[in-house]
């Protein structure tokens, strides 16, 4: 019986790069058989015709539904696109198709095949391969990824790349405890699940910078800041642990 794998991109006013993105996985997903490939757009506020757009790419294909969230933030679209999947892993990456696709079975196989739980794509492993990036965000990146290994004795690195896969029971038992609705949900996640031993993967990717993202570098650091001093000094919240 083969494994189902649905992929979720999250989107916020991407007309554009949207018919591109499912081109792309629809093209990925028709080279590599073996797995049922499904496909979810989780439209969280779009205010141009992202929505009309997405609709009209699901019309008629089984594999690709589309979901719509009036309430801006990536974390609360993941949250919903995942807990509302029926796909034994669940992924997201972002609409851009900064990383390479070719990562995608790293990911799959980890959990499918490894006994990981989440697996993530890695800009700062070793044996990753950045391109384009700004000075001033390599730092950021590479300033919070000291910050929370730091705080909370993490062994991956990179808590934010658009790039992760997560089994059905891990979803089902972590997302109800994150709080977090933007940028940080990410981290939490992963924190979340390390504190209650679930084994996460970290995959080296090749990811190539996109010159027109809207991620607002100072406003998402200070969120970041304060979702970590939260669970620093808040703690952590216990999940059911993996049988």
């Amino acid at each position: 019986m083969s494994v189902s794998v649905e992929i979720v991109i999250p989107v916020l006013n991407e007309e554009q790069a949207l018919p591109v993105a499912i081109a792309s996985l629809r093209e990925f997903a028709g080279s590599h058989p073996g797995r049922e490939w499904r496909f979810k757009i989780a439209d969280n506020g779009s205010t141009d015709r992202t929505q009309e757009v997405a609709r009209g790419l699901a019309a008629g294909r089984p594999d690709l539904s589309v979901t719509y969230l009036t309430q801006r933030g990536r974390g609360r679209a993941l949250k919903k696109a995942w807990l509302e999947s029926g796909a034994d892993i669940r992924c997201y990456m972002d609409v851009d198709l900064s990383t390479d696709l070719k990562h995608l079975p790293q990911l799959v196989d980890a959990i499918a095949s490894q006994g990981y739980d989440i697996a993530i794509g890695s800009r700062l492993a070793k044996g990753a391969e950045v391109v384009g990036r700004s000075l001033k965000r390599e730092i950021a990146s590479r300033g919070y990824s000291v910050l929370f290994r730091t705080a909370f004795f993490t062994p991956f690195r990179d808590a934010q790349c658009g790039f992760k896969a997560i089994s059905a029971q891990a979803a089902t038992a972590l997302l109800p405890l994150v709080n977090d609705n933007h940028w940080f949900f990410d981290t939490e996640l992963l924190l979340i699940s390390l504190k209650n031993g679930y084994k996460i993967k970290e995959v080296p990717v090749h990811w190539e910078d996109d010159p027109g993202s809207r991620v607002k570098i100072i406003q998402t650091a200070w969120e970041d800041m304060k979702g970590l001093a939260r669970l620093r000094f808040g703690g952590i919240p216990k999940a059911q642990k993996p049988e």
